[in-house]
């Protein structure tokens, strides 16, 4: 293939969406209204073949874009995975020529329950799209296969029209840039580190804590079942009084505190000025601090300094992806 022959390609691609665009009507805004409408919201994605690799993309944009969203394959569905499916889903069915088999006796099953359906198909006159509530017509001028046969045009626009589904939907959420980063914990480095320690800290069971007038004993076995590396220390009305790290249960063995017969109060080995963060502060501030004072755990207090959670620097970067260099 040329580059001229790429180019004609790309070509007949970008008129297939702009076909798409231009036969857009009110039709949009009523499978926006539809989805929005039923709770909880659950857009269910169907199609075969091309078709359903599509469906599978778009319900990965959706998800991450703050609508619920999976992708059902119309011959499993058939044979119980229609259980997935309720009366307050929606379902998005994908059909270029809308008269797929499969597709087709899924509909009766779905018209049974209620469910309502969109249906994007190239076909208005199909049998998908007299039984969907919403037809979205993706019918493009031609494929950008020279044989006609395989879906080229048609499916790059489907997406296409998926993304602005998605989008469409983004807006009338209000779904923001924290929300799209909530929904994406995995993702990059500085992605992450513009959330606020709020969202990020350990909270409630999670956080290893005893009362300032517990047993050492009890300290060393908190350590043990949260495995964090520390331990705080609070007062009866949640305020911080210290932190026990492994690191001065350390310190106490080479010291010989812990050695058989020795006492060891709690007060005598913890930190009673540990480092802490606010919850309103970024992540990056957090790593920051953490950085600074080359440790792995921040206390998060409240204005009265009281413990709201525990931050950890694997909450903050994932396990085995940082190491401080020190």
């Amino acid at each position: 293939m040329t580059v001229e022959q790429a180019r004609e390609v790309l070509t007949i691609e970008a008129e297939g969406i702009h076909a798409v665009r231009d036969a857009l009507g009110p039709e949009f805004v009523q499978a926006v209204d539809l989805i929005m409408a039923c709770p909880p919201n659950r857009l269910i994605i169907t199609g075969i073949g091309k078709s359903g690799l599509v469906g599978q993309k778009m319900a990965a944009t959706f998800n991450s874009t703050g609508t619920p969203s999976f992708f059902l394959h119309p011959v499993e569905a058939m044979h119980g995975d229609l259980g997935m499916v309720s009366a307050n889903d929606v379902v998005l069915a994908i059909s270029y020529s809308g008269e797929t088999a499969e597709l087709n006796r899924l509909l009766a099953s779905l018209k049974d329950r209620a469910v309502p359906v969109i249906a994007m198909t190239g076909n208005p006159r199909s049998f998908l799209a007299e039984q969907a509530k919403v037809m979205l017509n993706i019918a493009v001028p031609k494929e950008a296969c020279p044989l006609g046969l395989a879906p080229t045009a048609s499916t790059t626009a489907t997406l296409a029209l998926g993304d602005a589904l998605a989008v469409a939907l983004l807006q009338r959420r209000r779904f923001k840039a924290e929300d799209f980063r909530r929904n994406h914990p995995g993702g990059s480095l500085g992605e992450r580190l513009k959330v606020a320690v709020r969202e990020v800290m350990l909270i409630g069971d999670k956080v290893p804590q005893i009362r300032e007038t517990a047993e050492f004993d009890e300290a060393i076995s908190e350590l043990n079942r949260k495995n964090l590396g520390a331990v705080l220390i609070t007062a009866e009305n949640g305020e911080l009084r210290g932190i026990i790290t492994d690191g001065d249960l350390r310190r106490c063995l080479i010291g010989g505190s812990l050695l058989p017969g020795a006492t060891c109060k709690i007060a005598e080995v913890m930190t009673k000025t540990p480092v802490s963060i606010a919850p309103d502060l970024m992540a990056a501030d957090a790593l920051s601090l953490m950085q600074e004072k080359d440790i792995t755990v921040l206390a998060v207090l409240d204005a009265a300094g009281k413990v709201l959670g525990l931050l950890h620097l694997h909450d903050l970067l994932g396990k085995g992806e940082f190491r401080f260099l020190i």
